[in-house]
């Protein structure tokens, strides 16, 4: 298979509003792809319309061979896709813990879904110091390990993560970027949106720029680094 994720002239939106116009874009495995690109542009909703929660009007979407299109949202987690939205959506009522057993519903053998929990307090030591806190108790970097973590115990092939930098310190999204390459390391493939785009590009192996729901620039890091418009707009004149 020679993608992993593979998405040819997609137009989507909300509506009748069709913020999408004819993308095309494609994740290998063991890869990390970047999505930059002003606000407004329609990074959000590429991922939305993978997740099959926006209005696709036409192209496709291919995952593992199959036709993402045809697979309700809830079906798309048991294939492997998983979602970290934005803003950090988690149950602040419950506990550390009793967010992560929501998410893993989906697996019926109680000694896998104790073994997966573990596996998560391992990775983020910070989630087992605080599992029996109420989530909204954590800070908004931990709450972002605890949205990671809750995607992650479910092991998913491909994991999209919105934004996942938004409001957190230099120090935290430091942090957060070196998990994501991790994450990589461990053979999981992620697509990411991302506002920070210098910190995107560093970590992909491929950068797509999405201007006004059009993919206006694709490339490699080192070589999409070296574009004027990525250095001058997106890069501050850096690099």
């Amino acid at each position: 298979m020679k993608y992993l994720l593979e998405i040819r002239n997609l137009k989507s939106g909300y509506g009748e509003f069709e913020v999408l116009k004819g993308i095309n874009l494609e994740v290998k495995e063991n890869e990390i792809i970047a999505l930059i690109g002003p606000n407004g542009a329609g990074k959000s909703t590429v991922i939305k319309s993978i997740c099959n929660i926006s209005d696709l009007k036409s192209g496709k979407i291919i995952f593992r061979g199959k036709d993402a299109r045809k697979f309700k949202t809830h079906e798309l987690i048991k294939e492997g896709i998983c979602y970290v939205n934005q803003g950090r959506i988690i149950f602040g009522n419950l506990t550390v813990r009793e967010n992560l057993e929501i998410s893993s519903w989906i697996i019926k053998d109680k000694k896998e879904r104790n073994d997966r929990l573990e596996e998560i307090y391992q990775k983020f030591h910070v989630l087992k110091e605080k599992k029996d806190k109420l989530a909204y108790t954590l800070s908004g970097g931990q709450q972002q390990m605890l949205a990671l973590g809750r995607a992650l115990i479910l092991k998913p092939s491909l994991l999209l993560l919105d934004e996942p930098s938004l409001g957190l310190s230099p120090k935290l999204q430091k942090e957060l970027f070196e998990i994501i390459k991790k994450l990589k390391k461990e053979g999981v493939s992620i697509l990411i949106v991302e506002q920070n785009a210098k910190k995107a590009i560093e970590i992909a192996n491929k950068t797509y720029l999405l201007e006004d729901g059009k993919i206006v620039l694709e490339g490699g890091g080192k070589s999409i680094l070296r574009h004027k418009k990525i250095r001058e707009v997106y890069l501050g004149g850096r690099y």
